[in-house]
C-alpha cells in the first residue's frame, strides 16, 4: 500500500511542478509551487522523515512560498501584464533534457546494494538534541541572520513605498 501512496504522491508532486514551469500566470505557478511542495513532504513521510517533512512544510510552504507570492504582488512589472520572455530557453532546454536522461538512466541501471539496511534511529528528537546543544551557537547565528534579513527587507520595503 505503500508504493501506491507512493506513486501518487510523485505523480502529483510532478504534475505540480510540471505547473510550475508551464503556467502562463506567475501567481498560478506560485500556487502550483506550494502543492509541489506539499507532496514533496508526503513523500518525506513516506520515507520515515517526519522532521523533513515538517520543515519542507513550515519553510517551504509556509514561508518561501508566501514571501513569493508578496514579491510577485509588490512587483509593478508584473501586475501591470508585461510581456516576460527568457532569453535562455535552450540552454535550459538542453540541461532538462540531459538531467532527464541521467534520471532515466539511473532508473534503468538502479542502485547496488552493498549490505544490510542500516538501522532507523529516533531522527528528529536526536536532531533536536544536537541543534540544542552540540550545534546551538550556529544555530543561533542563523537565526539572528535571517532576522536582520527579514527587517532589511522590511526597511527597504517601506522607502519604495513612500
Amino acid at each position: 500500500m505503500t508504493e501506491v501512496f507512493f506513486f501518487a504522491l510523485a505523480v502529483f508532486t510532478v504534475a505540480a511542478a510540471l505547473l510550475v514551469v508551464l503556467a502562463r500566470n506567475i501567481v498560478h505557478s506560485a500556487v502550483a509551487l506550494i502543492f509541489s511542495f506539499c507532496g514533496v513532504a508526503g513523500i518525506y513521510v513516506l520515507l520515515d522523515a517526519e522532521f523533513l517533512a515538517a520543515v519542507q512544510v513550515l519553510i517551504y510552504v509556509g514561508g518561501i512560498t508566501i514571501l513569493l507570492l508578496f514579491a510577485i504582488m509588490l512587483t509593478t512589472r508584473i501586475a501591470s501584464g508585461a510581456e516576460v520572455f527568457n532569453e535562455q530557453v535552450g540552454a535550459s532546454a538542453v540541461v532538462a533534457v540531459g538531467t532527464t536522461a541521467i534520471l532515466i538512466y539511473a532508473s534503468l541501471v538502479g542502485i547496488q546494494i552493498s549490505g544490510q539496511a542500516p538501522a532507523t534511529r529516533e531522527t528528529t528528537s536526536t536532531l533536536g538534541r544536537l541543534l540544542l546543544t552540540t550545534h546551538v551557537l550556529p544555530f543561533e547565528v542563523a537565526s539572528v541572520l535571517l532576522l536582520a534579513a527579514m527587517v532589511g527587507a522590511i526597511i527597504l520595503a517601506r522607502r519604495e513605498g513612500e
